[in-house]
């Protein structure tokens, strides 16, 4: 996956930063010859971070935190395009198809509902409330077991409940 940025000066999505380059929470659109078009928000960096880690984050303060598991847990939700630890700057997918990292024993359907698993990758929803709004895995062959990652497509993903 190659998302690029065509404006000059940009930092590029698969980058990460020790200097912040754009305000946080600046949103653009980048290009894959793959998975065409998406969008992306420019946000800090949190430990652990890895290309695909899911991370949720607050639109006052723009920092990231890895995704965690629960019922009913609101709050706007994104995929790492890098390795965007603590004190880092970098681009965070958040529509169009993206691909988000899962624990390797986890197969999932098309179109399944997913959830954050207890280590900041998917898991299957398995009770109301745990699903991820405006996420769901694509027809493609990634979504098998024995693999680290699943494609999905996203548009703004969320926690389920009442983002805050």
């Amino acid at each position: 996956m190659a998302y690029t940025i065509d404006r000059a000066g940009f930092q590029q999505i698969a980058e990460t930063d020790t200097v912040q380059n754009h305000p946080l929470g600046t949103i653009v659109r980048g290009h894959d010859p793959t998975y065409g078009e998406g969008e992306f928000i420019y946000l800090k960096g949190v430990a652990s971070t890895v290309v695909g880690s899911i991370v949720n984050w607050r639109g006052t303060t723009y920092q990231t935190a890895l995704g965690y598991a629960g019922e009913n847990v609101p709050s706007p939700v994104a995929i790492a395009m890098s390795a965007n630890v603590a004190n880092q700057y970098g681009w965070y997918q958040i529509s169009g198809i993206a691909v988000a990292a899962k624990a390797c024993t986890v197969s999932f359907a098309a179109a399944a509902k997913v959830a954050v698993g207890s280590s900041s990758g998917l898991a299957v929803a398995t009770l109301s409330g745990q699903e991820l709004q405006g996420a769901m895995v694509s027809a493609v062959a990634s979504a098998t077991a024995g693999r680290t990652t699943v494609t999905l497509v996203v548009n703004r993903p969320t926690g389920q409940g009442r983002v805050t």
